[in-house]
């Protein structure tokens, strides 16, 4: 099948109160055009078409990374308009998919089913349908005595009697290119919106001999659209269910599937756990047997196998060892790798950092630009020094050292292996291997020294 996709892109989106175009609003992080792009890809077809105009050419722009060619609709006269300036690039044997850029959780294997169903013959188009307890404000699907489609009516040109059916237009569809070009120049605008309806083809079709191949979805999230900020919120915790419930089919343990955020791709490994509030951004993945715990946020990193990452921790751009212990409250910055069993405890900050093979920072520390060996125990309350205002350095750490309490280590500076730094040093030369380095003043006591007493006014 030669299939090509048309997405209506154009609304303005007046009740979302914004200067944003409405398919640049975002669930999970990413627009809401972009989900419908992705999901169109998914189905690989030849070409696919945006329609873009309210907003300029922000969409398009926007969207630049992806393969799709942009027509703009410069006046908004209704679907049937937006449609029929995408046909222009449509070619005549192809099928054509009608989708909607503010309708982002059409799944793959509905539009799948859709496509099915439209090739049944040569003369066969598909829609696909939802039947509502409250379908006001939808166009109804009207259908003759045996059940065939003879045509849609919008809400605002239904008779009583046609405002009492419950199957509802969607507008997504599939039909052959060749005759919807020809259905489309035949519209009119003669109607209570004085607008030109695509909904009118399907009744052109069925006087052409067509037949309307439906199909209904039974999850109506699947159809929805978003029109306001409530129906934006509403469609961000579905989007994030449907995670949530393909993560436990994989063997996550989630300890409350209401409360994960997943705005990127979440891969896992077994036996993974996932506490609440727990935030994963762009790129992650978890190795076997990995725990997260309550309110922290991973974005863009690899976890490797039986990492432990204690409530509150951040980690961004890095990449964790197997075995290692991330907080409470830790923060690993981007350019970080930690190698196995590697320990770092409540209150650090690590950035652009290589830390080996079991070493720890405990308490209070932070550690930025450093090259750290094996084996190294930091005192709490240490730092390295590496900004001199206005360049980086690095500091370098050998294997087995143990760096004492509240150090500064004043980059750039060479720490050697097996050196111990007294606690409460401040180093600034380089440190020998094995041997013991400090710097501390003699400590003085001056007797008879009084505090201040406060004035009395």
């Amino acid at each position: 099948m030669n299939l090509q996709v048309i997405i209506l892109a154009a609304g303005k989106g007046t009740r979302m109160r914004s200067s944003l175009p409405k398919v640049l609003h975002e669930i999970a992080n990413t627009p809401l055009i972009e989900h419908v792009i992705c999901t169109a890809k998914s189905l690989n077809p030849k070409k696919i078409i945006g329609v873009f105009g309210h907003g300029g050419d922000a969409v398009p722009r926007q969207m630049s990374k992806h393969d799709v060619c942009w027509v703009e609709q410069a006046e908004q006269l209704g679907t049937g308009h937006a449609v029929k300036q995408g046909m222009k690039e449509i070619d005549n044997d192809a099928m054509v998919l009608v989708l909607y850029g503010d309708v982002p959780l059409t799944t793959t294997e509905t539009l799948s089913s859709l496509l099915s169903v439209a090739s049944h013959s040569d003369t066969s188009i598909g829609l696909l349908t939802a039947r509502l307890h409250n379908p006001t404000g939808y166009g109804r699907v009207v259908r003759n005595g045996t059940g065939i489609v003879q045509r849609i009516v919008e809400q605002k040109d239904a008779s009583d009697t046609e405002k009492k059916i419950n199957e509802v237009n969607t507008g997504i569809l599939v039909a052959p290119a060749k005759e919807l070009k020809t259905w489309l120049s035949g519209l009119s605008n003669k109607n209570a919106q004085g607008e030109y309806y695509l909904t009118d083809i399907f009744e052109m079709a069925a006087q052409c001999g067509f037949t309307v191949q439906t199909i209904t979805s039974n999850a109506l999230w699947e159809v929805e659209g978003v029109n306001n900020k409530r129906q934006l919120a509403s469609l961000e915790r579905q989007h994030q269910r449907l995670i949530a419930d393909r993560l436990m089919e994989q063997g996550v343990t989630l300890m409350d599937p209401a409360r994960i955020d997943v705005r990127g791709a979440l891969t896992v490994g077994n036996d993974c756990l996932i506490d609440i509030n727990s935030l994963f951004i762009g790129d992650v993945s978890l190795g076997d047997g990995v725990q997260v715990g309550a309110n922290s946020i991973i974005k863009n990193s690899k976890i490797g196998a039986g990492v432990r990452i204690s409530p509150n921790s951040i980690i961004e751009n890095a990449t964790i060892g197997d075995d290692c212990e991330i907080g409470p409250f830790a923060r690993i910055r981007p350019d970080t790798v930690l190698a196995n069993k590697v320990k770092v405890g409540n209150f650090v900050e690590i950035k652009k950092s290589n830390i080996d093979t079991g070493s720890k920072i405990s308490h209070l520390s932070y550690v930025g630009d450093t090259k750290m060996g094996a084996n190294v125990n930091v005192g709490a309350g240490t730092i390295t020094c590496n900004y001199d205002g206005v360049n980086k350095s690095l500091t370098e750490i050998g294997d087995n050292v143990f760096i004492g309490s509240d150090t500064q280590l004043i980059a750039p500076v060479k720490i050697g292996n097996g050196a111990t730094i007294g606690a409460g040093s401040t180093i600034s030369k380089n440190a020998p291997s094995a041997e013991l380095t400090l710097s501390r003043p003699k400590q003085l006591t001056i007797k008879g020294w009084q505090r201040p007493a406060k004035k009395i006014k």
